[in-house]
Order: structure tokens, then C-alpha cells, then sequence
């Protein structure tokens, strides 16, 4: 019995190029996804150029925190969606692979867009709105008006709760749980404005069930290609 000789480099090189075409055509197809991920790449890189305490100050300045939303609310919103403040961004590279371009996939850019921007803005505006009321009534000290609050986590916790709507039946009702679970003992738990707000992103993203049912109407139509 003779040994099994390896792979000739022939056959490796193909492999290696149907796995790249292949990881092309999942980037492409999910253009707002990577454009998204990318941006979020080059400012990372830039805060790990940063001081401790410039990193700070600097992050402050583009947060949705009650102090800079009373300042300037659509610049803060924008703003804190391209910065991540743990300054790791490969999970996030994951992140966004599993569930942001697979929602883009399925519901198209724009109702992805849709769903990502208002979990976004809706769950700040709660989250902080709740955080304002705390504070006028002395339940938290009036510093926490100056918090950190950037990131992208809100528009993910959406677009996960949006993913329910894709998932086959009877396994929808396990991936919902699943999901109530993981944004849900942290609202429980630690009670924080950040775990209010990610808690509130889930039920955006379920809320935005009507755009899957726009999106599933359209798929009915297309003609099948010839």
C-alpha cells in the first residue's frame, strides 16, 4: 500500500482561488457592509496612534453622550457610529460578516441601511433619554452626562433582532430566544444606560419587520432569470 502523496501545487492554487473569488463575491455583495467595516479599520487605526488621555478627550468629543447630543445631535449620531473605543477591531470584522452582510444580502442595502440607522439613532435617544431623567432625579450623579458613548454595537444589536424574520421556522422562535437572552440578562443584571440601549436596539429591529415583508414581496415578483 503506497502512501498518499500531497496535493499537487496545481490543485492547491485552484483551491486557494475558488476560496478568493468566493470571499470576493461575498464582499460584494454586501457593499455597505465592508465600506462600513473599512471606515471603521482606518479609525482605529488612528486612535491606537493616540495618547490614553488624548484617546479620551478625542472620543468624547464624538459621543452620543447628553452633553455633546444637547450640543450637536446629528454631528455626535454620525460621528459615533465610525469609532469603536476598545480599539479591537477584528470582532467587530467578525461581527459584521455573520450578521451585517447577511442581513445587507437579504434585505437589500437600503433596507439594511434602514434597519442598522434606526437601531442606531432610536436606541441612543432612549438610552440617553432615560440616563437624562436619572440624573434630574438624583438617581445618578450629573457626570454621567459626560459619559463615553460611542460605537456600533446599537446598530448590531438591531440588525440581529431584524435576522429573526430569516431564520426557518421552528428555529426562529430558538434564535429569538437565544437573542433575549444575551441583550436581556445584561438589562437585568447590570441595569447600565448601555444595556438599555441595546435591549431597546433588539425590539427596533423587531419592529422593522415590515421591511422584511417589502423585501419578500419584491423576491415574489422578480421573474425567474432565463
Amino acid at each position: 500500500m503506497t502512501p498518499s502523496s500531497p496535493a499537487p501545487p496545481t490543485r492547491r492554487r485552484t483551491a486557494a482561488g475558488s476560496w478568493i473569488r468566493s470571499a470576493g463575491s461575498w464582499i460584494r455583495s454586501a457593499p455597505g457592509t465592508y465600506t462600513w467595516l473599512t471606515a471603521l479599520f482606518v479609525t482605529t487605526v488612528i486612535v491606537r496612534q493616540m495618547s490614553p488621555g488624548f484617546e479620551e478627550h478625542f472620543l468624547l468629543q464624538r459621543s452620543t453622550n447628553i452633553h455633546e447630543l444637547s450640543r450637536d445631535p446629528l454631528r455626535v449620531l454620525i460621528a459615533s457610529a465610525f469609532w469603536i473605543d476598545s480599539g479591537r477591531w477584528v470582532p467587530y470584522a467578525v461581527l459584521y460578516t455573520v450578521f451585517h452582510a447577511t442581513a445587507e444580502r437579504w434585505l437589500g442595502t437600503l433596507r439594511w441601511f434602514a434597519v442598522a440607522i434606526a437601531a442606531h439613532v432610536l436606541a441612543t435617544l432612549v438610552s440617553e433619554g432615560v440616563l437624562a431623567w436619572a440624573i434630574r432625579h438624583g438617581h445618578v450623579p450629573q457626570s454621567a452626562a459626560n459619559t463615553l458613548d460611542v460605537g456600533v454595537s446599537y446598530a448590531l444589536a438591531g440588525v440581529v433582532a431584524v435576522l429573526t424574520y430569516r431564520v426557518p421556522q421552528p428555529w426562529r422562535y430558538v434564535y429569538l430566544f437565544a437573542v433575549a437572552v444575551f441583550y436581556g440578562i445584561p438589562l437585568l443584571t447590570g441595569r447600565t444606560f448601555t444595556d438599555l440601549g441595546h435591549f431597546a436596539s433588539v425590539l427596533i429591529g423587531l419592529a422593522c419587520y415590515p421591511l422584511t415583508r417589502a423585501r419578500s414581496r419584491t423576491q415574489t415578483k422578480t421573474p425567474p432569470a432565463q
